[in-house]
């Protein structure tokens, strides 16, 4: 079931699948071992209009609704969770820019991330600040014409090719969003490599030493860092994973489908299995249900409905958790198999972990759920 949607979907999303299909999926392992996204396929992402499709037209971008959104994510994510990551922080930055920056600094940087001649990255996360967003020690200090910026950053995807951050830091003790650029006297890059999952990510940590930014770079106002601007853009990074996630999901439906047609034990094929069956059709069912709750969020976003931030948390952390059970199980599917780079859902296993870590954890998602259950019921 697909909420009925219109032949420009269908259409959109054989165009997407098509390049998934040619340009990622074929060689998203060699990513994982590389770990790094090649800038051939990154200017291929920027060609076909994916890394500015959440960006206005005012400022040069795809404007997609949120269905193509969700229909790109799901299908880049089927190819490869690190390459879908791109898209993600790269909107987050984006869409923090373009909804709270002044026209100035918009004029200065969003002409440039809706072309691709820059890639953004979200620096909110510290080493000693996840979840609890608010306890961020980096320090701004206004010093005549300019912000001086002191701390470090940590697990800051695309950090190693990121031309631009959105920075988040204390100023007048109120957390605040700064627009900063990678050639900032003082500013150094260190890569965070051999992780669990996703090492295409290009993951890594920022220091800032005394790096002067101008006045104008401030992204909304004093304080408005994490009520204003962080919420802006994680509510979009949630989406899209969540989305992402239905991608990977269905990834590891079709390989354990593919394998368990071709394997044979005990004189039969696996997929004679009533075993093999159950978890296949869990995976079917858990993949629509996903499914549908990303659509139903992209609708109400498209539709300016306020419950579209409680319908993305809900997404999120579904579409994550289930992720986490189909994966675990095609990996069962295919059996020592599973567990051997040879294969793409040894993979899938480790991305799907990180997808359930970020952007909020499960157990951040089922505290805020059950909050608001508490309040509407």
């Amino acid at each position: 079931m697909e909420l009925n949607l219109e032949d420009k979907y269908s259409q959109f999303r054989g165009e997407v699948r098509s390049f998934v299909d040619k340009e990622i999926a074929p060689f998203a392992n060699e990513f994982d071992r590389m770990q790094h996204l090649p800038e051939k396929l990154i200017e291929k992402l920027i060609a076909n209009g994916y890394i500015s499709s959440m960006i206005s037209k005012r400022y040069g971008g795809g404007n997609f609704d949120n269905l193509e959104i969700a229909i790109l994510n799901e299908e880049i994510g089927r190819g490869c969770s690190a390459t879908r990551s791109l898209l993600t922080v790269h909107g987050m930055c984006s869409l923090g820019l373009q909804r709270w920056g002044s026209e100035e600094v918009k004029s200065k940087y969003i002409s440039d991330l809706a072309s691709g001649k820059k890639i953004g990255a979200f620096a909110l996360t510290e080493p000693t600040a996840g979840s609890d967003a608010k306890s961020i020690e980096t320090i701004a200090e206004l010093q005549g014409e300019y912000y001086i910026l002191n701390g470090t950053k940590k697990w800051i995807t695309m950090a190693q090719i990121a031309d631009i951050f959105l920075v988040f830091a204390n100023c007048e003790a109120k957390p605040t969003a700064f627009i900063v650029d990678k050639n900032t006297e003082g500013l150094t890059i260190e890569a965070m490599n051999d992780l669990l999952g996703c090492r295409a990510s290009m993951i890594g940590k920022i220091h800032f030493n005394q790096c002067k930014i101008p006045r104008e770079n401030i992204v909304g106002r004093i304080g408005y860092g994490i009520s204003h601007v962080a919420m802006t853009c994680l509510d979009y990074g949630r989406f899209t994973i969540a989305c992402g996630c239905v991608g990977l999901a269905q990834a590891s439906l079709e390989e354990s489908i593919r394998y368990s047609r071709e394997r044979k034990q005990f004189g039969k094929y696996l997929k004679d299995n009533q075993l093999i069956q159950r978890m296949i059709a869990e995976m079917i069912v858990n993949i629509k249900a996903a499914r549908l709750l990303c659509y139903n969020t992209a609708i109400l976003k498209d539709n300016i409905d306020p419950d579209s931030v409680m319908e993305t948390w809900s997404a999120k952390y579904f579409a994550s958790k289930i992720l986490m059970q189909i994966v675990s199980d095609a990996v069962q599917i295919h059996g020592g198999n599973g567990v051997s780079p040879d294969y793409n859902v040894s993979r899938y296993y480790r991305d799907a972990k990180i997808n359930e870590i970020i952007e909020g954890s499960s157990q951040i998602h089922e505290i805020l759920i059950s909050r608001h259950g508490y309040k509407q019921y």
